[in-house]
């Protein structure tokens, strides 16, 4: 996959390996010749591991990699999520510093320690690299990095593209987007056409334009980051006053050592502001030491107890915080919070001092809901909790500075000449379309905003009222309004995260006006990512999610018609509907696939605790269902996306150009004639641009092995409180395209697997990626009907491989153990998966499996 593009990356080669010719001399330029590859984060990085291991392969010696781009563009997540699959050594920039008054400084950087460490490295030397520490403002020692054992280097940091790194490297990647791209955009909302977009970067990014963009032509791989903040991955808060703070630390650090920050928290009013305080408009800046983090207004949710904020934070160089006040932003509110906390696994508990409040916190935060809540009724707190965000907190007791309040920072005097060749920004915004327009101008792909349209606020959800004796009504709250209120539908779609957010504001919004409860339906085609959307949106409101594959007839199901309307138990559903729509207690059917019939039934009931319930499945928008639902979501994308463009590709290897509408039309047969018309009337479009194919955050490290292993082993590396296993039978086809050029033997990147597991036709379509002794895969296979299957065979595609396999599963929550039973195979094969590649290496040793390892897949393997 992508063979033909990774070879545009490199020709023959990297560095030197390209110039290495029996008559060239010892000097060895970088490669120039190679072609720039646009990309986006997700295909960025695939293309880069692929490049890697082509280069690592081709040449000897140690393989460099240099990481640019403007702060908040997500390098160094790149850089870190790069490091966590390819054993590497990572150098940030940032230990090279020799002078912190200016963040991002040229000057600052000590180049020429840095291009020694490479060269030492490069030589096959052991070299000492420098540490800095921010807190302390200087160097505090070093450390020695061994030359033999750093098979792959990766240099990560602003000026990491430098010229005079350069002729050091042998990949180098460009990365833009991110923050960077999203403050360039806010700012040019909130300003208007006040100046050009040069100007307004070199305000809030000085040193971009001068000495960073240059270097960034140079890169052979460039990397458009559209990601920004998502709740997907949200952080979730609950928080109370702490009166004697010291009384509960003991039972809230549970022996683990407590550590401490201290930060300066501010909020910045842009310069069209009314009068109105508006926090979601408000840029916050927060200070840690001699570090600035930055995040665009104060993105959070709350649903009951529970504070919800995405990881919104980025960090910028000072001179930003600079360059936004000279294009008129304000400090509306600042103050200081110290905080001492301790984090054990995935929570961690705080007691955090605001100065201005005068009053201490405690904070316990996670990444799971019912884990949070849990662990607080574990620790005996219960409240009162606090909802409100400090800035609220503060803004009550301080009050909003009204905006002809001086700024806070000492004013310089100017003289006449000065005032009449200096003109202030204008704070009007008369024209919205106008600011937008400044997106469709033609940019350099280095400060081009990744967003067709500027929504640097989100939008709001309206209601009507059905009853047309209330058209025009204001009176929201009135009994009979409540009664017949409906949303708005939304004119236009949105990407996964922005979709994300909508709907749970539209679900607080029809709970505010509408009352318990709220039924949500999810519609949209197999593989889309409306179960993803409707798990993630549970796990924000705490609510339960039913699958519409629970009321498949069983009759149905046996014949493999479970993707047709008809398969469906439409009266149980309109039953358990009504029953949740009047309070009533109701019982919702468990249906096992594997079998093709119902196993039982799960209770289900609406209260304060759960007042919403979310039905998804491919047609949850049917009119007979929809009609019943208070808020209709349509999800498209995703992998039912990328199959289409995948048998594209597959068809125009071998000649034969295919729209993408007869491939769907045959893949998807169902798709345009029975669920597509019914998404168009959601009340939310959302677009899955999420690759689930490509993307790092859907991977699973596995380790595979024939070595034979004990039951009672697998146990020991188990959580026995966690413990859990199952069995299951499983059929793998790899379908392939007759004619697709080969070299003589089968290989993953060439064939579409589909899984037939327990009633259910599961689809790969991505080639697992191979490090060391570890394959990286999807952490799941995307569920598809069997007239995909049939669509795909139609096409042309023929199995080459067929294997049938049983397996016996055992999980803690952390690490999982397959064992895989083949058939006609001389033993089995032991898979350890997980999303810790250390703790499923830990796993393997303890299982004494080193030097038993094989990458290979398991049809190839026989």
């Amino acid at each position: 996959m992508d063979d033909g593009v990774v070879q545009r990356v490199f020709e023959e080669g990297g560095r030197d390996y390209f110039q290495q010719q029996p008559s060239t001399s010892s000097s060895s330029p970088s490669i120039l010749q190679s072609l720039p590859v646009h990309a986006s984060f997700d295909h960025g990085y695939y293309l880069l591991v692929k490049s890697i291991q082509e280069l690592r392969e081709k040449k000897g010696g140690i393989v460099t990699v240099g990481i640019g781009g403007p702060s908040g563009s997500g390098k160094t997540s790149l850089a870190e999520k790069l490091a966590s699959v390819i054993g590497c050594t990572l150098i940030s920039m940032e230990n090279y510093r020799v002078g912190v008054d200016e963040g991002n400084d040229l000057d600052s950087i000590d180049f020429d320690a840095l291009v020694q460490n490479l060269q030492d490295l490069t030589e096959g030397k052991d070299t000492l690299i420098p540490m800095f520490d921010y807190q302390q403002k200087n160097r505090i020692g070093s450390k020695v990095i061994k030359g033999a054992s750093s098979g792959v280097v990766i240099v990560d940091g602003t000026y990491a593209l430098d010229a005079r790194l350069r002729s050091l490297l042998d990949i180098r990647v460009a990365v833009v987007g991110g923050v960077h791209f999203s403050l360039i955009s806010k700012v040019q909302y909130d300003i208007g056409d006040s100046c050009s977009l040069d100007s307004l970067i070199d305000s809030i990014f000085p040193l971009f334009r001068k000495h960073i963009e240059p270097d960034l032509h140079h890169a052979q791989i460039r990397i458009n980051n559209r990601f920004v903040s998502s709740f997907r991955e949200a952080i979730y808060k609950l928080k109370c006053r702490s009166e004697a703070p010291g009384a509960c630390s003991i039972s809230a650090f549970q022996g683990n050592e407590a550590q401490t920050d201290n930060f300066i928290e501010m909020y910045l009013r842009p310069p069209s502001a009314t009068e109105e305080a508006r926090i979601n408009d408000w840029i916050k800046m927060r200070q840690s030491g001699i570090r600035y983090y930055l995040s665009i207004g104060d993105q959070r949710i709350v649903d009951k107890n529970f504070i919800i904020r995405p990881k919104a934070e980025f960090e910028v160089g000072r001179m930003t915080l600079g360059g936004l006040l000279d294009l008129g932003y304000s400090v509306v509110a600042s103050y200081k919070r110290a905080s001492t906390y301790v984090v054990y696994g995935n929570l961690s508990v705080s007691f955090e001092t605001i100065d201005t409040l005068d009053e201490t916190f405690m904070v316990l935060r996670g990444t799971n809901r019912k884990t949070v809540g849990a662990e607080a009724l574990r620790m005996g707190i219960n409240g009162p909790w606090i909802t409100k965000s400090y800035l609220e907190m503060v803004l009550e007791k301080k009050g909003v500075p009204r905006l002809n309040t001086p700024p806070l920072f000492p004013n310089t005097p100017t003289t006449s000449n000065q005032e009449s060749v200096i003109a202030a920004p204008r704070p009007i915004r008369t024209n919205p379309n106008l600011v937008m327009k400044l997106e469709d101008l033609s940019q350099p792909w280095t400060r081009s905003p990744t967003k067709s349209k500027m929504e640097p606020v989100l939008a709001t959800w309206h209601f009507i009222s059905s009853d047309p004796s209330h058209a025009g009504s204001s009176v929201i709250g009135s009994s009979s309004f409540r009664d017949t209120v409906k949303l708005v539908p939304m004119p236009d779609s949105y990407d996964f995260d922005r979709g994300l957010l909508l709907s749970v504001q539209a679900i607080q919004a029809l709970l505010e006006n509408k009352g318990l409860p709220v039924i949500v339906g999810i519609g949209g085609p197999s593989g889309s990512g409306k179960t993803s959307l409707a798990h993630k949106m549970a796990n924000i409101v705490g609510c339960e999610v039913v699958s519409l594959e629970s009321y498949f007839k069983s009759e149905q199901v046996k014949d493999f018609k479970y993707d047709d309307f008809s398969s469906l138990d439409l009266s149980l559903l309109s039953k358990n509907i009504s029953d949740i729509r009047n309070g009533r207690r109701t019982k919702v059917p468990i249906f096992d696939l594997e079998t093709g019939a119902r196993s039982g039934f799960k209770e289900l009931e609406v209260s304060e605790d759960c007042g919403v319930i979310i039905f998804e499945g491919v047609y949850a928008l049917h009119p007979e269902i929809r009609k019943s639902l208070d808020l209709w979501i349509a999800v498209v994308g995703g992998v039912h996306s990328h199959l289409i463009s995948r048998v594209q590709r597959d068809k125009s290897r071998v000649g034969c150009f295919m729209s993408q509408n007869d491939i769907m039309m045959t893949v998807f047969p169902m798709f345009q004639q029975h669920i597509e018309p019914h998404l168009v009337h959601a009340h939310l479009k959302i677009r899955n641009d999420f690759d689930p194919v490509l993307s790092p955050e859907s991977s699973l490290f596995v380790l595979k092995s024939n070595k034979q292993v004990a039951y009672q082993d697998i146990l020991k590396i188990l959580d026995p409180a966690k413990f859990c296993s199952s069995a299951q039978n499983f059929i793998d086809m790899y379908l392939r395209l007759p004619g697709i050029p080969t070299n003589g033997q089968l290989t993953e990147s060439d064939c579409i697997r589909v899984r037939i597991c327990e009633g259910r036709f599961a689809l790969l379509i991505r080639e697992p990626l191979r490090e060391g002794n570890f394959i990286i895969q999807p952490k799941v296979d995307f569920d598809i009907s069997i007239s995909t299957v049939a669509g795909l065979l139609n096409l042309g595609y023929q199995a080459v491989a067929y294997i049938e396999a049983s397996a016996f599963i055992y999980q803690d929550g952390k690490i999982l153990i397959e064992v895989d039973h083949l058939q006609d195979a001389p033993s089995p094969y032991l898979q350890i998966k997980g999303v810790d590649k250390e703790a499923v290496a830990a796993a393997g040793s303890t299982l004494k499996l080193d030097g038993s390892y094989t990458t290979k897949v398991m049809s190839l393997a026989l």
